[in-house]
């Protein structure tokens, strides 16, 4: 329409150069095709100037707009409801009667015990049934808060229908490990097959099993899997459970299931967002994007490893929430995606990660540091089957995570693992992840070759 509209100007300013009792002179089709050529071409690089300029554009502004589109209509039908704000907030927000709505407490509470039981890890005075009660009744605490609060993290580890029967086992075993085989020889002096503290120059402490795992460390970054990341992909954040039985009706019919703190009315749907939210955010401010409290996942989300995830992963979980409100269960189901893609991505860098340090420690002839992050790299793999990538799937199935804590474990654990190993471990995480670790430097030197002096 642009084209034929320039064409047609140019004809009349052709005809407007006649006199005006001049006949008028039919002009040849060479020349109509001529402009039309000229103009065709102009109007070819506006376009690709414009595309260009559009695909410059800051992805926030692209945003801003999308959510005005998307939401516009909802908030438009949804004028007689009351809901407060259907519309997507700038913070973590939302409010029924000027009353708020979010509320996860259970998920504050478990990470705060997760934080206490790091602890205990180090504590000889502790029994193996001290721990055990803390882990599966929730009780123990130096927090009586927390002995109150009815939660505990064992019947939430591994516990999603996902999750291998095998792993809840598995970790409470760390806890049997750590009493029967650290806590006995906790400052003997450690070596490969005996257990003990090994401390580097730097000033590095370790307390170790006879295969030099360091089991707090195990302990803990498994739970970034088995505990966190299984409850946000697996539970909360399923869309099997966010729409379980009458769920989409009840929210659209804004059926109340739950009543906040503040007293606000809130639908089951809305809660399991926000408990899915609190896993992420429980001991950070569900009112900032900014992560890193805590001994879990939101520790190594502020890490800034992954360059704007903070920032997606809030915005996900903003705008996920107000399309609950607004009832549009198509967009919520892509934030979901977008969170459980960005949340596995912290599980898969930091799994490599740390075996790569370890492998650098060993080439740095740093024992305790190796040792340390190692024991890091070991939870943090077993945390990998709980994660999802683009197509749904985790990074590793159980099968193939045990297998690779088999090869950690063998002979004599990490005493026995070479540089080159160990890298070549994280490049197989690498590959499959599509993150890049590769920063951490390596020689194939060996923990007994370093060590045995």
């Amino acid at each position: 329409m642009k084209l034929k509209k320039i064409v047609f100007a140019s004809l009349l300013i052709i005809v407007a150069s006649c006199e005006k009792d001049a006949e008028l002179v039919e002009i040849p089709n060479s020349v109509i095709q001529n402009i039309a050529d000229t103009v065709a071409a102009s109007a070819a690089t506006a376009a690709a100037n414009s595309a260009a300029n559009a695909v410059a554009s800051s992805v926030s502004d692209a945003a801003t707009s999308a959510v005005n589109a998307a939401f516009a209509q909802q908030a438009a039908d949804q004028a007689n409801q009351v809901n407060d704000d259907p519309l997507p907030p700038g913070e973590y927000d939302f409010t029924r009667n000027g009353l708020s709505t979010v509320y996860y407490t259970g998920q504050t509470a478990r990470l705060k015990m997760a934080g206490e039981m790091h602890s205990a890890f180090s504590d000889t005075s502790k029994s193996e049934a001290d721990i055990l009660a803390m882990f599966n009744d929730g009780t123990g605490f130096s927090d009586a808060s927390l002995n109150s609060s009815g939660k505990n993290i064992g019947g939430k580890t591994a516990s999603s229908s996902y999750a291998s029967a095998s792993v809840k086992p598995q970790i409470q075993a760390f806890i049997t490990r750590v009493v029967n085989d650290v806590f006995p020889y906790y400052n003997d002096d450690a070596e490969a097959g005996k257990a003990g503290e090994y401390t580097d120059p730097g000033g590095r402490e370790v307390h170790v099993d006879a295969k030099g795992f360091e089991m707090k460390q195990i302990f803990t970054k498994s739970l970034m899997g088995a505990l966190v990341t299984d409850q946000i992909i697996n539970s909360y954040l399923w869309r099997g459970k966010l729409d379980s039985g009458t769920n989409i009706a009840n929210n659209d019919n804004l059926v109340f299931e739950y009543t906040s703190p503040e007293g606000a009315n809130v639908t089951k749907m809305e809660h399991y967002w926000d408990e899915g939210f609190g896993y992420l955010y429980g001991e950070d401010s569900q009112y900032s994007q900014d992560l890193g409290s805590g001994v879990l996942i939101s520790k190594y989300g502020g890490k800034g490893d992954i360059a704007g995830l903070e920032k997606e992963l809030y915005d996900a979980f903003k705008l996920g929430r107000a399309a609950i409100v607004a009832g549009d269960y198509d967009l919520r189901d892509k934030q979901g995606k977008i969170i459980k893609v960005g949340v596995s991505k912290i599980i898969g860098y930091r799994a490599a990660y740390y075996l790569r340090s370890g492998a650098s420690k060993i080439t740095a002839g740093t024992c305790a540091d190796a040792l340390h992050a190692l024991s890091e790299g070991y939870g943090f793999v077993l945390s990998l089957q709980f994660t999802m990538k683009e197509d749904g799937n985790p990074y590793f199935t159980n099968a193939e995570v045990n297998d690779m804590l088999a090869d950690l474990e063998k002979d004599n654990g990490f005493w026995s693992r070479t540089s080159a190993e160990l890298n070549t471990m994280a490049d197989k995480i690498d590959a499959v992840t599509g993150l890049s670790t590769q920063s951490v430097s390596y020689t194939h030197l060996t923990l007994p070759t370093i060590y045995s002096v």
